[in-house]
């Protein structure tokens, strides 16, 4: 049955009024529907409760609470009394969203959108195997991105801020560079800070167990992730933006085949409200009409194709906003880049960086 659900899950992926794709409700009676907020969800009840259908609760998870459905008319007023028959609900009542896990776009399998899972630290209760191979491949060869909520849990996700904290006010971060440095206008581009991150330096012990944990997923997920055989990765990149309006503009992580194949990113930001704070990450999935705006939110990770069928855009943040991206390599894109590069066939002025990528094996 959980099965079956989650199948139901993926083909449901866009709030139905507004085509928003996070952090989505999914509607208390037919839970096959999906709304960005219950406002939207009133707004579209007129055309919605003509196809929506009580679920028959005998099909319904155990662990999904059975939700009050407040009526009202199709105005859908915002006060409601109680519950009324289900005849009467069936045609005049907005049915009550209720959190759901859409693979890729919401939560991660399990949880609830909190911390509050089975695990005493917070952290996702899917074994690294069964997040890679039942979560993140299927929703990343169906969507291009997938978002893992409470990955490490919150201590671990502490210790790792502390450990970035820790490399900030040492200043080593630099101003974000290029893949085509033609100018000098690279502050108009991307505001951020930078430094690269082996793991093996010294008060990075926490980082380092943050790119062991990656290497797992991408390892248990090798081979399935659409047509990539996956052989190496970047240092990792941890960036900082300091307020102020700073972000990122528009572009593509891989534009040029440099090899970079899978980009994954942890975020570090407790207590972010983007209303407030902005630094929304918006990706432009290609060859569809709804963007994706994914929250740098505490404990999340976030995966997604580098390539151009992603573009994406940082939103500026007017408060601190910490990121840590790994990017993973395909072999036979990553061998052609090198040859490519060594031969002097690329195009002049554009610079590959072709360090020695670590082994995620």
């Amino acid at each position: 049955m959980q099965k079956q659900q989650s199948d139901l899950d993926r083909e449901r992926q866009y709030c139905e009024l507004c085509g928003k794709m996070e952090n989505l409700l999914k509607c208390g009676r037919c839970r096959s529907s999906f709304y960005c907020s219950k406002d939207h969800q009133k707004q579209h009840w007129k055309k919605h409760k003509l196809s929506c259908r009580e679920v028959d609760k005998a099909q319904v998870p155990k662990q999904i609470p059975e939700q009050a459905q407040p009526p009202g008319d199709d105005e859908a007023p915002e006060k409601c009394p109680q519950k009324k028959s289900s005849e009467q609900a069936d045609s005049a009542s907005v049915p009550q969203p209720e959190d759901t896990g859409i693979p890729g776009i919401g939560n991660t399998p399990g949880n609830d959108g909190s911390n509050n899972t089975a695990t005493p630290n917070g952290q996702t209760s899917l074994s690294p195997l069964k997040l890679a191979q039942e979560y993140i491949v299927p929703c990343m060869n169906k969507h291009g991105i997938c978002v893992v909520d409470n990955f490490l849990g919150t201590e671990t996700g502490l210790g790792i801020l502390d450990n970035v904290k820790a490399l900030h006010k040492t200043g080593r971060f630099t101003d974000g560079q290029l893949v085509s440095q033609k100018s000098d206008s690279t502050k108009d581009i991307r505001g951020d800070k930078i430094t690269w991150i082996e793991g093996k330096e010294a008060g990075c012990d926490k980082i380092r167990f943050l790119m062991s944990r990656m290497d797992d997923l991408i390892r248990h997920c090798n081979g399935k992730l659409g047509n990539y055989t996956i052989n190496g990765r970047t240092k990792a990149m941890v960036a900082c933006y300091p307020g102020r309006g700073t972000g990122y503009v528009r572009h593509v992580d891989n534009p040029n085949g440099d090899g970079r194949c899978v980009t994954c990113i942890y975020y570090l930001n407790k207590d972010w409200n983007a209303k407030e704070h902005g630094g929304l990450l918006r990706i432009f999935p290609e060859g569809k009409a709804q963007f994706a705006d994914i929250e740098p939110k505490f404990d999340r990770l976030l995966l997604f194709w580098s390539d151009r069928r992603n573009p994406h855009e940082v939103q500026p943040a007017f408060s601190t906003r910490y990121a840590i991206t790994v990017w993973y390599f395909d072999a036979d894109e990553r061998a052609r880049a090198k040859e490519k590069y060594l031969t002097g066939a690329g195009e002049k002025g554009v610079k590959v960086e072709l360090g020695k990528p670590s082994d995620p094996s």
